[in-house]
């Protein structure tokens, strides 16, 4: 190469320069360290004359270079002269910046005094007061020593032998970096494009010769997997090769090929060689497709024999950029035809768990095979399409099959279930499983609602099915919002189903109302333990009454969960009416006999209901917890004057006044009060008339309860019985031991009704704490059966308390309960409809039968015969007329 010409640079530094008002000192010669003179002073020219004399010279002279300077020669050490320009006045008005002729700056001259020698040391860098020296860079030599033509012939002819020994498979004699630097010095010589056109020749010739007549036999004698195997070994080891041909080729790769937009690097140009010569011969080309196909084909009937091959041969398309174009086209295919044959295959068995599993699978497998195989994304989604089409668009009916989800749902074949659904939300078609889903909802909770033998453990059996329903919304149907409408209708749906029958008493009462309500009565009296199915472990051993601190947190923790989970069903039943009227008798037994396990959790629940039904719902509730707490403030008022009078009574009595208006209506059942029990009920109520002047006590012997002391030939016991029961065994301390009574002098004394007697003697001597001994044996009290005081009764506590079968909900109690109701629903429904026609004046039968069911909803739905009865009965009382004009009623004022 012969190097262009230098540039002189300019190294020297400026010199700093002192003036004053008259003089100035400028250095004229400058000698080496051995000796040094000073020239005379010269004077200084005027300002006028330096603009006289070189105003046109500075403007429009000609360059610094051109200009003929004064010279000075100067001694260097001591032998050799150096010629130096004298350094006028003018050139302090020269800037090295001014533009020299073509652009060029002269940097050889220095334009600012030099700086003075200090004890005669030259700075480093300064050549002298007129600065460096001008250096010039010759071209020393201007031909090259070898013949460019004669070195490209040989180092091509290098090359060529070990591109000959790199595609025979042997080893490349001569070092890569000689053939790299050949490469190198003829692309510098300009000849890269002829020794590109002489690599792709070679290439190609050997591409043809070589390998492709191999490729082709192969594909004619062994098709199918030895000759998609042998395509792959070749273009594996061209892709060796072509990483050799990189490596030696790598500076014609980044000088020249780089550039050429259309011809792309060393790799490309090989792909595109490969793909040319080999993919594209038709007896390949199609022999590798169908084989590689092929091997897809048997990997989804579960040959996995192939599967690094499989994978070969699809990273092999996509490196020859023919995946989209020749590869994905036959796929797809062929896979339809195979989901089209493995559907027919499927239909013909008659079970959708295993045809809804199976798909689910075949999905999964697909997606598995795409990554595994590293099929495109286009390949994936077209197949994605494929599947919805052939398995969901054409078989939805199919999966949404009545008796076969029906099937799933009542199996809990939780798992089937939500592939069924996964597999019909692809397409949309997610909400045919609603029908089936609302079906199986209404008739579990029917049967469990009518069914009478297991009636007490409805509310378990519903939570219970509660529980699984929104299992399935939440893990099988993804909380799909109209799957949870589906549930919640057909929920509500079942819970207001009534149907009159002998548990019901013949009216149109919805059952679980009621039964709600006794269940929260049983959580509230003795928690979870006192429902077994409930319990989340076993009771204690009875009598045992101190609690670890944990167990008593925990157990209140479990009321609540449970209470919660009855108010979840509560929030279904329209009916408020019967809930309303046993959960007010059961509190109402809970407080009186002292039975709740805790009032915080009565509260608890009180203040719930507020917040579901109003504070008009719960008016009568909370005024009965009231009742209670003025009763006990009353009692302690009642026992200080007692204590302050000095009175000591001879029965310790507790009173609790109770409203009318609160609490449940009682039956006054007139009884014989011994004289000494009677005396303390006339002393509190002449205490509390004297208090409450105009009011009227009504006592209720029926909710009475006491504590007795018995002794027995083992020693005394505490007997916790009722007040009945109590009235019973008071009249055996009058009776000679082993004398009896019958069962008509116990009626005349205690004055009580028939029914009542049979069930106290029964507790007495029949139940599990036999303090009465009956004569004759049995479980039935009969009139002609005598009763004898138990002086052996033995028991390990000492507190015994026996059952008290009258403070139970008895048969004719319940059918009173759901008869009032029932009742008060009729004039509810009357009401209802005299204030729609006073607001409508006239109004038609369908409109007036859909505005009273709207109108009394809330307290449970009505049926349609039972209106037209209320409406027959409002005729009769002249409270509306027939209006035949207009097929209705109107209004009579």
């Amino acid at each position: 190469m012969t190097p262009n010409k230098g540039k002189a640079v300019d190294h020297s530094q400026p010199s700093t320069s002192r003036s004053s008002s008259s003089k100035r000192k400028t250095p004229a010669t400058t000698e080496d360290q051995a000796g040094s003179s000073t020239p005379p002073k010269k004077s200084r020219p005027s300002i006028a004359e330096l603009v006289s004399s070189q105003g046109s010279r500075l403007s429009d002279g000609p360059s610094v270079e051109e200009q003929e300077e004064p010279v000075r020669e100067v001694k260097q050490n001591g032998n050799r002269k150096q010629v130096i320009p004298a350094r006028t006045f003018a050139d302090m008005y020269t800037f090295a910046s001014r533009t020299q002729p073509n652009g060029v700056i002269d940097l050889t001259q220095s334009k600012s005094p030099v700086s003075k020698p200090m004890n005669g040391i030259r700075p480093f860098g300064q050549l002298g007061q007129g600065g460096p020296k001008r250096l010039v860079v010759k071209n020393l030599r201007t031909t090259p020593k070898v013949d460019p033509s004669e070195y490209y012939e040989r180092k091509w002819r290098e090359q060529s032998a070990a591109l000959d020994s790199l595609f025979q498979g042997g080893d490349v004699n001569i070092m890569l970096e000689e053939l790299y630097k050949a490469t190198e010095h003829i692309c510098r010589q300009g000849r890269a494009a002829e020794l590109f056109g002489r690599l792709k020749e070679k290439c190609t010739t050997h591409l043809n010769e070589d390998v492709r007549p191999q490729l082709v036999k192969a594909c004619r004698d062994q098709s199918g997997t030895p000759a998609l195997q042998a395509f792959v070994d070749a273009w594996t080891l061209w892709q060796t090769q072509v990483q050799t041909l990189r490596h030696i080729y790598f500076y014609l790769n980044q000088a020249y090929l780089i550039r050429q937009q259309e011809r792309g690097d060393i790799n490309t140009v090989g792909m595109q060689l490969f793909r040319s010569t080999i993919f594209h011969e038709q007896d390949i080309r199609d022999s590798i497709l169908k084989a590689t196909v092929e091997l897809v084909q048997q990997d989804r009937v579960g040959n996995a024999s192939h599967t690094s091959l499989l994978k070969a041969a699809v990273n092999a398309l996509h490196d020859l950029a023919v995946y989209h174009t020749d590869f994905e086209p036959m796929l797809i295919d062929a896979s339809r035809q195979w989901f089209q044959q493995w559907r027919t295959e499927e239909a013909e068995k008659d079970d959708l768990p295993h045809y809804v599993r199976s798909c689910s699978a075949l999905l999964d497998a697909e997606w598995a095979r795409c990554d595994t195989f590293s099929f495109d994304s286009s390949t994936r989604a077209q197949l994605s399409d494929m599947f919805d089409e052939v398995f969901v668009d054409e078989s939805w009916a199919r999966m949404s099959d009545m008796d076969g989800v029906l099937d799933m749902l009542e199996q809990d074949m939780d798992t089937e279930i939500e592939q069924c659904w996964t597999l019909l939300a692809r397409k949309g078609h997610q909400q045919l499983l609603s029908s089936p889903y609302a079906n199986f909802t209404e008739t579990e909770g029917s049967m469990i609602v009518f069914d009478e033998k297991n009636e007490p453990d409805m509310v378990v059996r519903l939570l219970a099915l509660k529980r699984k329903l929104d299992h399935l919304h939440v893990d099988c149907f993804h909380n799909d919002e109209q799957m949870g409408n589906v549930l919640h209708k057909s929920f509500e749906r079942f819970m207001n189903k009534s149907k009159k029958s002998q548990t019901n008493w013949d009216t149109d009462n919805a059952k679980p109302g009621e039964m709600i309500a006794k269940h929260i009565d049983l959580l509230l009296k003795g928690g979870a333990k006192a429902i077994p199915k409930l319990a989340q472990k076993s009771e204690g051993t009875e009598g045992e009454n101190e609690q670890d601190f944990d167990d008593n947190e925990a157990e209140e923790e479990s009321v609540e969960k449970h209470l919660s989970d009855a108010l979840d069903l509560f929030r279904f039943v329209h009916g408020k009416a019967v809930f309303e009227a046993f959960y007010k008798k059961d509190l109402a037994r809970r407080l009186l006999m002292g039975r709740t396990q805790s009032f915080d959790a009565e509260r608890s629940m009180l203040a719930r209901l507020r917040n579901e039904c109003g504070a008009q719902f719960t008016h009568n509730l909370e005024s009965m917890f009231k009742d209670m707490d003025l009763a006990r403030e009353e009692m302690k008022s009642y026992n200080q004057i007692q204590s302050d009078r000095g009175v000591k009574a001879s029965v310790e009595i507790s009173v609790n006044v109770l409203s009318v208006a609160a609490w449940p209506t009682y039956p006054d059942i007139p009884v014989n009060v011994p004289t000494s029990i009677l005396k303390a009920q006339h002393d509190f109520e002449k205490h509390f008339k004297d208090k409450h002047v105009g009011r009227k006590l009504t006592w209720k012997p029926s909710l009475a309860h006491c504590q007795l002391k018995a002794r027995f030939a083992k020693g005394v016991k505490e007997l916790v019985v009722s007040g009945f029961q109590a009235l019973v065994l008071l009249l055996f301390n009058d009776v000679p031991a082993g004398e009896t009574l019958s069962y008509e002098q116990i009626k005349s004394a205690t004055n009580l009704p028939d029914a009542e007697v049979k069930r106290t003697l029964q507790s007495l001597a029949c139940g599990k704490y036999k303090v009465l001994v009956k004569t004759p044996k049995g479980r039935d009290v009969n009139e002609g059966d005598n009763f004898a005081f138990n002086e052996k009764f033995t028991d390990p506590r000492f507190r015994v308390k026996i059952n008290q079968i009258q403070l139970k909900e008895t048969k004719e109690e319940n059918k009173e309960t759901h008869q009032r109701v029932a009742a008060d629903r009729h004039y509810e429904t009357q009401a209802a409809i005299v204030r729609i026609m006073k607001a409508r004046k006239k109004i038609g039968h369908n409109e007036l039968i859909v505005e009273v069911i709207k109108a009394t909803r809330s307290r449970g739905v009505l049926d349609q015969a039972d209106i037209k009865k209320n409406i027959e009965k409002l005729i009769e009382k002249d409270y509306m007329e027939r209006e035949d004009d207009i097929r209705g009623y109107s209004y009579l004022a």
